[in-house]
């Protein structure tokens, strides 16, 4: 949690416009460490963005895909 923590400030502190942070992909299905990381996050100003209604690993891909494949037809 502290490594994701502070590659998102090293990424922010190089792009002046970026204040959220979005937790996507498998390892966040971890509760420990999504717990532990939204609270770093919070703690240090960013507002983060995690899944509720959709799984967050590859079970969330079809969605998105079927979202995009609507908007191009």
């Amino acid at each position: 949690a502290q490594m994701i923590n502070e590659m998102c400030h090293l990424i922010a502190d190089g792009t002046p416009m970026v204040s959220g942070v979005a937790l996507s992909g498998g390892v966040f299905q971890n509760r420990l460490l999504l717990r532990k990381t939204v609270s770093l996050l919070e703690s240090s100003g960013f507002q983060v963005f995690t899944h509720r209604q959709v799984p967050c690993n590859d079970g969330g891909i079809s969605l998105g895909q079927a979202v995009i494949a609507n908007f191009a037809v």
